[in-house]
């Protein structure tokens, strides 16, 4: 099952795994709501799943798929090549992460360790997270989860508690006690300084 809000990626990805013959599109979606329904509709093997979506981020469908389906086999095929997505999207529940910058044969070596129950993770990645393991003491970002990470994301963009809450079908209250445990994790009082740290690490739209 393929997720991406653009047709003509969704496209592209189809051209390149008929080339497998092993490996047939089932279903497509365009948004995350789409992307939670048609899963459950379909019952796919493997998800294939980009980030940034409409509405309800990547990040939040695999969290509800996962809940529901915790054997769920999800590969993230996203733009972002900071560890921090990496790392919320297998906190999420994703069982891959590979990246659009990688060689088109990637993605087919990616959903045949998926479905051969192996974790995966992109190459280029993860020579970068080892060589920065014995450096690296994270981020203020990595106490977050999955939840409050793409909160974190919209306060960024600059979309205020109301509008986060109808985005992912939450309560306003909701919604509002987690921009307070993000701002108390990251130490920090206003959203300006949450753009900043967004900024900062390089963080764009989930």
């Amino acid at each position: 099952m393929l997720v991406d809000d653009h047709a003509i990626v969704r496209a592209g990805y189809r051209m390149l795994l008929k080339n497998n013959p092993y490996i047939e599109v089932i279903a497509e979606a365009s948004t995350g709501e789409e992307a939670n329904q048609t899963y459950f509709t379909h019952k796919p093997d493997v998800m294939v799943t980009d980030l940034s979506l409409p509405g309800v981020g990547g990040l939040e469908v695999i969290r509800r798929i996962i809940i529901k389906d915790e054997k769920a086999k999800i590969l993230v095929f996203s733009m972002h090549e900071d560890k921090i997505f990496v790392d919320q999207s297998f906190q999420a529940g994703a069982k891959g992460y590979l990246t659009k910058n990688a060689p088109p044969e990637l993605l087919l070596d990616a959903i045949q360790k998926i479905v051969n129950g192996e974790r995966y993770i992109d190459p280029e990645i993860s020579q970068q997270i080892d060589y920065e393991k014995p450096h690296a003491n994270g981020t203020p970002l990595s106490d977050l989860s999955p939840r409050e990470f793409e909160i974190f994301c919209m306060l960024a963009e600059g979309l205020n508690t109301s509008e986060i809450a109808k985005r992912l079908s939450l309560s306003y209250k909701t919604v509002a006690n987690y921009s307070t445990q993000i701002k108390s994790k990251l130490n920090v009082t206003t959203i300006a300084e949450i753009a900043k740290i967004a900024i900062r690490y390089n963080i764009t739209q989930v």
